[in-house]
């Protein structure tokens, strides 16, 4: 989070949505011998009806208390959508806390028993996308779906996973830009820099959009996925919040050709632990199925 490190957290963002708003969108004549990719801070400024000398106290941090007023016309500017701009409206708002502890993310014994009842695939994650639990099907679904996995890594570095989604390049944008929104202001949380510092390192895509800023949430939605067995499958997802976790189920359309392979796959999954029951030592004190 080299960015968020320097303390100038709303000077970084101004700056990377500037750079993605062209003269055209913003109702400018693109010019000659541009030698940024979008607009100018003189430009800004002027559309924003600030100086550019203020403009740029903002972006270098040097002013870091603008009014409501100000970041309400940059936001224009900027062409933030409300989720943008509340993001920015909390970037001037927020104030240096003192570090905090890593603390564990704990299941409630209740939704343990919920996913083992619930016949499609459900499990729980963290504010980082940390798989705390899972059910069956969740993991016949996917075997990144276990606990111990982190779903934006396995996104971002697992060719299987890459190969399960459809449209992996709008899933990889919304799952980073879903991060850095859940981020916010809590840029000491160790997990949250731990897992940022990984995907640095070790994703070029993750680079790339870290540095776009973007933020968005990512919450239900529809989404199509290739499985290696029963092939395609178009499933919603809802997240419900519970306590300090999310709870995330997909499921098809009932009576879909999604809904039917499903059931093929929970089927083809029962078979499989069946077999994995029957195949234990004698003294497994695990009970076989019958």
């Amino acid at each position: 989070m080299k960015d968020e490190e320097s303390g100038n957290r709303l000077g970084s963002y101004l700056r990377a949505r500037r750079e993605l708003v062209t003269p055209a969108q913003a109702g400018l004549p693109p010019g000659g011998n541009r030698r940024v990719p979008g607009l100018r801070r003189e430009e800004v400024a002027l559309l924003a009806g600030v100086s550019p000398d203020y403009y740029l106290r903002l972006e270098r941090g040097r002013d870091r208390n603008p009014s409501p007023q100000v970041l309400e016309s940059l936001a224009r500017v900027l062409q933030l959508d409300d989720i943008e701009r509340t993001y920015l409206l909390g970037l001037a708002a927020a104030r240096p806390r003192a570090p905090r502890r890593k603390r564990p993310e704990h299941v409630p014994a209740r939704v343990h028993e919920l996913l083992a009842h619930l016949q499609i695939p459900a499990f729980v994650e963290g504010r980082a996308f940390d798989v705390l639990a899972s059910n069956p099907m969740a993991v016949a679904l996917s075997p990144r779906l276990r606990p111990g996995q982190n779903r934006l890594r396995s996104l971002l570095l697992d060719p299987e996973e890459q190969a399960f989604h459809q449209d992996w390049t709008k899933a990889t944008a919304d799952f980073i830009a879903a991060l850095r929104t859940t981020i916010g202001d809590d840029i000491d949380n160790p997990r949250f820099v731990e897992l940022v510092g990984e995907l640095a390192l070790s994703s070029q895509r993750f680079r790339t959009l870290w540095a776009r800023h973007d933020v968005r949430s990512l919450d239900g939605g529809t989404a199509t996925v290739h499985h290696p067995v029963v092939g395609e499958l178009r499933l919603h997802r809802d997240k419900l919040p519970i306590d300090d976790v999310i709870l995330v189920v997909y499921y098809p359309d009932k009576d879909s050709d999604s809904d039917e392979k499903l059931r093929l796959l929970a089927a083809l999954s029962h078979t499989e632990s069946a077999g994995t029951a029957h195949d234990r030592p004698a003294d497994d004190p695990r009970p076989k199925t019958p």
